[in-house]
């Protein structure tokens, strides 16, 4: 065989598809794809219907998944700018819904800080500022040595999927508010409460697959 070619038995793939055979692996990578669309579906759905709800998850790192991106045509550098498009943006909504629940408890009188929802809202947005702070070196590599690059690129992603993670039981954790179960009732409060956990796992395979060690299968 000519020297650097590779034999056409020889496939990459993550470490999740092995032990199965060519036909059951690209099964395997359909209903991941499927999986994607669905977790962008749910997501966007999500956050609609509780906007609704309130009456005034998780898009950004899905931006990037090869297998149902809905901008799987642009080229890696447009994604990336996308991406920090909405993570700039929910840091923003974020830090404004926060100064908006401490004014509305300071008018009120009630102390911050006292319930599981409150709790775990705070320590997202810490997630969150952590991943930003490890995105904007990523951004700018000349701010740091070439050495620390990709140790930096497994922290940013870390701290994506904690703060992903943390958001989804924040979410789950809204939905037991007295707020909540007088808006939604009965068989459609279940649907809500399993709704946030389908892209929360997609999410985390993604970025579990991307920074796993690659093996290879031979058919």
């Amino acid at each position: 065989m000519v020297r650097g070619m590779r034999s056409s038995s020889d496939v990459e793939y993550s470490a999740v598809g092995e032990g199965l055979g060519m036909r059951e692996f690209w099964l395997y990578v359909w209903l991941r794809r499927l999986a994607v669309v669905a977790a962008h579906i749910i997501s966007l759905g999500l956050v609609i219907l509780t906007s609704i709800l309130s009456r005034p998850g998780t898009k950004g790192i899905l931006l990037f998944s090869a297998e149902g991106s809905p901008f799987c045509f642009k080229s890696r550098k447009w994604k990336v700018r996308l991406h920090w498009f909405f993570q700039a943006l929910l840091l923003v909504c974020g830090a404004t819904g926060f100064g908006f629940m401490v004014a509305s408890k300071n008018i009120k009188e009630h102390p911050h800080f006292t319930s599981w929802h409150s709790l775990l809202g705070v320590a997202t947005m810490a997630a969150t500022v952590l991943q930003a702070i490890c995105g904007v070196f990523l951004l700018f590599p000349k701010l740091i040595s070439t050495h620390s690059f990709p140790r930096l690129r497994l922290y940013h992603a870390t701290c994506g999927l904690v703060a992903y993670l943390l958001a989804t039981v924040t979410v789950v954790s809204a939905m037991f508010t007295d707020w909540f179960q007088a808006s939604v009732t009965d068989t459609i409060w279940y649907i809500f409460l399993l709704l946030p956990l389908f892209p929360a796992l997609v999410v985390m395979n993604q970025i579990t697959s991307a920074f796993l060690p690659k093996k290879k299968i031979t058919s």
